[in-house]
């Protein structure tokens, strides 16, 4: 059966000692499918997410033609090992213009960047859509810059649906801006080396953007003549997880003390954690951990990792006085500090004792949906007092209450509320399934009994009965 279309979270009351397994990244994986079909040779992803997003990268890539098999991976359920055999940057399948190749992306924004890039080095042409909200999604600064290289682009909108008319490789320079999403530059980054490329990329915080980084590193790090590659958790998925050991409820009960002669009040202590939780420092979201610690103490506490691994005397010392002697702002950003799990702080904030600034959100517009309004919208609905102000939402220490959240289709929304459901009553989900984007099995894991879940209890809303683990999987 599957995952009905309201459920109900039911607040945790027990003790929970878990290591959850998360599936593997999914950043990683699409520029790992990306690079594997331009490498020589056969290359094995190990770890590799199977949801959603990435099922849409592996249909596209073998109707270009190449040969991509998928086999299971004994450790994690959506988790598969992906096996490309690259052509060396050729790209087999192409249509013509009167009858281009169609290429369908659903609402993946990894898909329809890197594959608009990948096809330019075709010879012939593509024609790439996809779902309603993905025709609205940016693609101008992409185009733009493919034509700068010499490629010629027809969209009525510089959106999707486009046909790209591939040439092959073009030696050229390009500049792209990464002012709506980074995706723009990994795509061109990851096409560069075949394409002859030569990218420029500009925009707020271009040199310091952590998706363009993770590109980078994940390029020099990848074979390039065939061989095995290792994708890591997803530390955006991970981090929900480690947001139900901060919010989960630490049961108490009266314990007789032989020492003592009499009756104590004990406390039971919740331990959660992720399995492998990543360290390469690819994923921007490792730092959620820090973020729980440090609060927004978590900018100043990095440099400070910095100026110890770089044996930085003077700058050590100077970040450690300014951390006693200077009032810290209480805030964190998209920009510099968080990835996708700034959506799981801003949730979190309302059960905090202090109002909290979360800045720089602009990219979060022009996702899946509207996070920023979307993040107000279901939070005040639950209680919470929320201020938008231009690209930024304050947070206010609120008391909550149960709602029925809508997720407008959108994965980390139906993800965040459904953690704050395991301490706030009645919260209810609507359309759970679109956790299927990234994280199939994520109710599963929820309802898990500890140590591989949490053991929380998940109704369907309109029936008050119990799901069992099979109606959990998100189709």
């Amino acid at each position: 059966m599957p995952l009905p279309d309201l459920i109900e979270i039911v607040p945790l009351t027990k003790q929970v000692n878990a290591e959850i397994t998360v599936p593997g990244s999914k950043s990683i994986t699409n520029r790992a499918l990306i690079l594997a079909a331009l490498a020589r040779g056969e290359t094995t992803l190990l770890g590799a997410l199977w949801s959603e997003d990435t099922q849409v990268m592996v249909e596209c890539l073998q109707k270009l033609g190449f040969s991509v098999t998928v086999a299971p991976d004994p450790n994690e359920f959506c988790n598969r090992t992906i096996t490309v055999k690259g052509l060396g940057g050729k790209i087999p399948n192409a249509g013509t213009a009167e009858k281009p190749l169609d290429l369908f992306v659903g609402n993946a924004g990894t898909a329809a960047r890197f594959l608009s890039a990948l096809v330019c080095l075709g010879n012939g042409v593509y024609r790439l859509s996809g779902v309603p909200r993905m025709h609205e999604r940016p693609q101008a600064a992409l185009f733009k810059a493919l034509r700068e290289l010499g490629y010629r682009i027809d969209s009525a909108s510089d959106k999707l649906p486009a046909v790209i008319h591939g040439t092959g490789p073009r030696n050229g320079t390009c500049t792209v801006s990464i002012q709506e999403s980074s995706q723009f530059a990994s795509a061109l980054l990851l096409g560069a080396t075949v394409g002859g490329w030569q990218v420029k990329v500009v925009g707020d915080n271009a040199e310091e953007s952590a998706y363009v980084a993770m590109t980078s590193k994940l390029i020099a790090a990848f074979p390039k003549s065939g061989g095995t590659f290792q994708i890591e958790p997803d530390a955006s998925s991970g981090s929900y997880f480690l947001a139900a050991e901060r919010i989960a409820e630490s049961p108490e009960f009266l314990e007789y003390s032989e020492g003592l002669g009499g009756e104590v009040r004990t406390t039971l202590i919740n331990s959660i954690e992720v399995a492998d939780w990543p360290e390469s420092g690819w994923q921007i979201d490792e730092r959620f951990p820090d973020y729980l610690s440090f609060g927004s103490k978590l900018h100043k506490f990095r440099e400070l990792k910095n100026a110890i691994e770089s044996s930085n005397r003077k700058r050590r010392i100077e970040i450690k006085k300014e951390l006693r002697t200077k009032p810290q702002k209480m805030e964190i950003s998209r920009m510099h500090d968080l990835g996708d799990s700034i959506m799981m702080a801003i949730v979190l904030r309302p059960l905090e004792t202090e109002s909290f600034r979360f800045t720089d959100l602009g990219r979060l517009r022009v996702q899946e949906t509207e996070r920023v309004v979307a993040l107000r919208t279901e939070l005040t609905k639950c209680g919470a007092k929320v201020v938008e102000e231009g690209d930024t939402l304050t947070v206010y220490p609120s008391q909550l209450h149960g709602a029925e959240i809508e997720t407008y289709n959108d994965h980390r929304m139906a993800m965040c509320f459904a953690i704050l459901g395991l301490k706030v009553p009645g919260i209810k989900i609507k359309n759970p399934a679109c956790v299927k984007k990234t994280f199939p099995n994520f109710f599963q894991k929820l309802a898990a009994a500890p140590p591989a879940g949490l053991g929380a209890t998940i109704l369907d809303a309109k029936t008050n009965r119990q799901l069992s683990h099979d109606e959990l999987f998100a189709d």
